[in-house]
């Protein structure tokens, strides 16, 4: 899939950095309504190490925190005039999370999130994360976007 926003913008936009950054390329976004992201899981990845020994599996605490900066990205692009250099974006609930399949090394995590709510800078978000055309995590996001000094 051809990147819309390349990894490089996406450092301009989130705070996050090595190993944190969970979100490769947007692929999709419609200001305001949706958006699509890519993670490309690796055996690389340093949480692979410890979770499972012979039987890696994503933690699905961070295939939730993939979807959330993926819904970040939409929240901080659809909200008029965003100083992204002197604002953050930051996580403030998980209702219905739910994960139905394991993510394992070599999957691409396709993640899609659907703006439910945008009132002034708070960002509810239908958020789900599949691998190929299977569901493997869905939840409700809530974030907040604040000035820095906040």
């Amino acid at each position: 899939m051809k990147s819309i926003i390349d990894v490089k913008e996406i450092l301009k936009i989130l705070p996050h950095r090595y190993p944190f950054l969970l979100v490769d390329k947007i692929v999709e976004l419609e200001k305001g309504r949706k958006i699509t992201g890519i993670k490309n899981v690796t055996f690389n990845e340093p949480f692979f190490m410890g979770h499972f020994p012979g039987y890696p599996v994503m933690p699905g605490v961070l295939v939730v925190e993939s979807m959330a900066q993926t819904g970040a990205i939409l929240a901080v692009k659809s909200v008029e005039d965003v100083d992204t250099e002197n604002s953050v974006i930051y996580f403030m609930g998980i209702d219905s999370a739910r994960f139905r399949k394991p993510v394992v090394p070599g999957d691409q995590l396709i993640l899609k999130g659907e703006l439910l709510k945008l009132k002034k800078n708070v960002c509810k978000l239908k958020a789900e994360a599949y691998v190929e055309d299977t569901l493997v995590a869905d939840a409700i996001l809530l974030s907040v976007l604040r000035k820095k000094d906040d």
